[in-house]
């Protein structure tokens, strides 16, 4: 099952009710858990991102349906980056032609 990391962002809206992000992360858990789709692991963060979320979906389509019903609700702006295991990346590197070392 493919791995995406999502960087999110308070919005307006979503920092200044703080107080109740552990309840939607929750119901968000739920939700994508409905989808097909799992929040593996989810990161409070400082820096340019204020959440990163490790989320296994079966496909980008289901991901991308997920992405935008979470940013529909005006809580969080976010980015995605779709992630491979270190065992893939070795696949993918072994696969390249000898000729691209």
């Amino acid at each position: 099952m493919p791995t995406y990391i999502a960087l999110l962002k308070w919005t307006e809206k979503g920092i200044s009710a703080i107080k109740g992000s552990p309840g939607r992360l929750d119901a968000g858990r739920q939700a994508f858990k409905k989808a097909g789709m799992e929040i593996k692991e989810t990161y409070s963060t400082m820096g340019r991102y204020d959440l990163v979320c490790v989320i296994d979906a079966p496909d980008d389509e289901t991901y991308a349906k997920g992405m935008l019903s979470l940013g529909s609700q005006g809580n969080v702006s976010t980015e995605t980056l779709k992630a491979f295991s270190e065992d893939q990346f070795r696949k993918i590197v072994d696969s390249l032609p000898d000729d691209n070392l």
